[in-house]
């Protein structure tokens, strides 16, 4: 029975993730992206990959692929609290990966920067390396 039940709630889960992997998420705008920046109220995920990361990420950003596997230590206590997923442009579905996991964990405000490190940097803003 305790099968049947841990089953059942895996398969529920499961359809959970699938169902949201169907779903946008909201995306934000560089204007409030900086205002969360500046503000300190946005924890952002860079899912670039490392290398792209070390050359340059927006500042503040953690390489999400190099903690994926302990993001839950990584993001805020606040389950409420801003997350922000980006990759590399308008056609990079990468960010997915770390807005899902967020979800997972059970973050509710997690938003997508649709115009990544490329619309970030061709707007004149400015980006840290890792040396």
């Amino acid at each position: 029975m305790k099968k049947l039940l841990l089953a059942l709630a895996l398969l529920l889960s499961l359809g959970s993730v699938l169902a949201l992997a169907g779903d946008k998420f909201p995306e934000i705008s560089t204007r409030a992206l900086k205002k969360a920046i500046q503000a300190k109220k946005v924890t952002l995920l860079d899912v670039n990959g490392t290398d792209s990361y070390r050359s340059g990420h927006i500042p503040g950003a953690l390489d999400y692929l190099a903690i994926k596997e302990s993001l839950a230590a990584k993001l805020p206590a606040d389950k409420h609290a801003l997350i922000v997923a980006y990759c590399g442009n308008e056609q990079c579905p990468a960010y997915r990966a770390a807005a899902v996991a967020a979800v997972q964990l059970g973050y509710t405000n997690v938003k997508h920067y649709a115009h990544g490190i490329m619309g970030w940097t061709q707007d004149g803003e400015p980006t840290e390396k890792v040396n």
